[in-house]
């Protein structure tokens, strides 16, 4: 195996000596650990491991190593992941008539800050392909009616496999996923919302939310499930506010802490820092990359 970062991520029933045995198995196979981060749920007695490896001087093809480590993992009862850093993750971002997570998606990825390729912009309206332009990125125009909405989902689930996607963005996508859309792509769509929901649903939350005074806004960054912005929580974010703040401001605060909640969700995903177990993501801090 050529020079890389290998990372793992690992699920199980907790048990005496799984550090012991993991990091045994690693270093027989001849590979240097640059992190290893590990969480116990002690309430579902689940232990949880996130270990990053240097292959550097390993001759062990990836196929030995998957065949090996599965030896390791049946017994034990390992549910397990690996990805060998070798390839950028293919995005596609979803959106509607909303900019800011957008431009703040697309020049994170142009600098470098989110490691990916953004393959495509796909949305229901028209009114941002400029910026698609100005990015240089493939912009696909899908309007949608309730009539519709099977056909447009199947076409743009043809647009998504025919690209070989990996991680689907909704930049506030202002549609609802269907649930054989989402089962689709099993943990591969982040959604970012208000953190108001579920009191402040619907068409302009941040007037409704001027209108009871809030104290706090915020952003959920979260994986869609078919229960609607109930999937697992990556991401969040609060911003305290006054009774001076008007609608307008609120809006302006909201949007700001929408880019840097979605900014981070994606980027612990395409890190490979979250396990997702039932309904809650474990989210593993950057360690040393």
């Amino acid at each position: 195996m050529e020079s890389q970062v290998v990372s793992f991520l690992i699920k199980c029933p907790d048990q005496k000596g799984l550090v012991a045995k993991i990091t045994s198995f690693f270093y027989e196979k001849g590979f240097n650990i640059l992190s290893s981060q590990q969480y116990v749920n002690s309430i579902e007695n689940t232990y949880f491991m996130r270990i990053r490896l240097n292959a550097d001087g390993t001759n062990i093809s990836k196929e030995e190593l998957e065949n090996s480590f599965l030896q390791l993992a049946e017994p034990l009862q390992i549910d397990w992941s690996v990805n060998y850093g070798d390839k950028k993750q293919n995005v596609a971002i979803m959106v509607s008539h909303t900019s800011h997570n957008l431009y703040d998606l697309l020049e994170r990825s142009k600098e470098g800050r989110l490691d990916c390729n953004v393959k495509m912009i796909i949305s229901n309206h028209d009114k941002l392909r400029y910026i698609a332009e100005m990015f240089n990125i493939p912009f696909y125009h899908l309007p949608v009616t309730k009539e519709t909405k099977k056909e447009q989902e199947a076409q743009v689930i043809q647009l998504l496999d025919s690209s070989d996607i990996d991680l689907i963005i909704m930049a506030r996508y202002m549609q609802i996923l269907s649930s054989d859309f989402i089962n689709h792509y099993p943990e591969r769509i982040i959604n970012i919302h208000h953190s108001f929901l579920p009191a402040f649903q619907g068409a302009n939350p941040y007037k409704k939310a001027y209108e009871r005074g809030v104290k706090l806004i915020g952003a959920t960054a979260h994986y869609a499930t078919e229960d609607l912005d109930e999937g697992p929580i990556i991401e969040q974010d609060v911003k305290p506010v006054t009774h001076e703040s008007t609608p307008t401001t609120l809006k302006r605060i909201g949007a700001d802490i929408e880019k840097l909640v979605l900014a981070r969700a994606v980027k612990n995903h395409l890190n490979h820092q979250i396990i997702v177990s039932g309904n809650r993501a474990v989210v593993f801090p950057e360690a040393g990359e």
